[in-house]
């Protein structure tokens, strides 16, 4: 599949705010339908939708239910067309607060669990429900969101890291198993935002240092981000996959 963007219908997981809302208005902006999926953000994704306009729709769905994904797919299939992109952005609950994290001697492999059911969960419960679609169109586009952490983890956010680099492991996997069928899985890995609701609970003093070390003298911002999720969603990268691209302004080197 080589649709241009303002040719696809994305569902884009957890976009009712923050960096999922970031990525539902650069592909709006790009002409794409746009499935604003939601868990509890219910008065953010329908704000957003009503700005984005009729090309936009919001479906609430907890994205580690299978079932409830599934009915999801098929209500989005149904109003606004057999969905040819995934976007997998959805966040178990979490704050990016150093001060508050679990350290070892407190963490719990549940809250690795927690972390794990949302990031690699949703994205096994969204990849089978998409299956049929895929086939109907002779390919797709699965994009993953991760982190820079597990390449530099300046702050040890032990059960968020190791979620994402699991799903990072489950990107690399599917794009093995579903390229010969014409889908492309790939992942945008962001650092430090500035700012969403996650990392909203970060003290400023941070956001500065990270600011200081990264060669483009800020901190990336979700637009930007959101940016590069085009790109892997776009016919430029139709020979791109199983790939993770680092989008923190440098400062994490893979």
């Amino acid at each position: 599949m080589n649709h241009p963007i303002g040719e696809q219908t994305v569902l884009i997981t957890g976009a009712g705010r923050g960096l999922g809302a970031a990525i539902a208005t650069a592909f709006a902006r790009e002409g794409a339908r746009v499935a604003i999926n939601y868990r509890h953000s219910r008065n953010h994704a329908e704000a957003l939708a009503a700005s984005i306009g009729p090309q936009a729709a919001v479906y609430q769905a907890d994205v580690s239910d299978a079932q409830a994904v599934q009915e999801l797919v098929a209500r989005v299939a149904d109003e606004l067309g057999p969905p040819t992109t995934l976007v997998h952005n959805a966040l178990a609950n979490f704050r990016f607060n150093g001060e508050a994290r679990k350290h070892l001697d407190t963490l719990q492999w549940s809250d690795v669990a927690a972390q794990g059911e949302v990031a690699v969960g949703g994205l096994i419960n969204a990849l089978r429900a998409l299956d049929e679609h895929f086939t109907t169109h002779q390919g797709g586009r699965v994009i993953t969101v991760g982190t820079n952490l597990f390449h530099n983890p300046v702050v040890p956010y032990h059960d968020y890291t190791a979620a994402k680099a699991a799903l990072m492991a489950m990107t690399r996997t599917a794009a093995r198993e579903l390229g010969p069928r014409g889908v492309t899985v790939n992942m945008v890995a962001g650092g430090l935002l500035r700012t969403t609701d996650a990392s909203a609970a970060t003290p400023e003093a941070v956001f500065d240092l990270i600011a200081s070390q990264t060669p483009l003298g800020h901190v990336t911002t979700p637009e930007e981000l959101a940016d590069a999720v085009l790109f892997f969603a776009s016919p430029w990268a139709r020979a791109v996959t199983g790939q993770t691209l680092i989008v923190d302004g440098g400062l994490v080197c893979d």
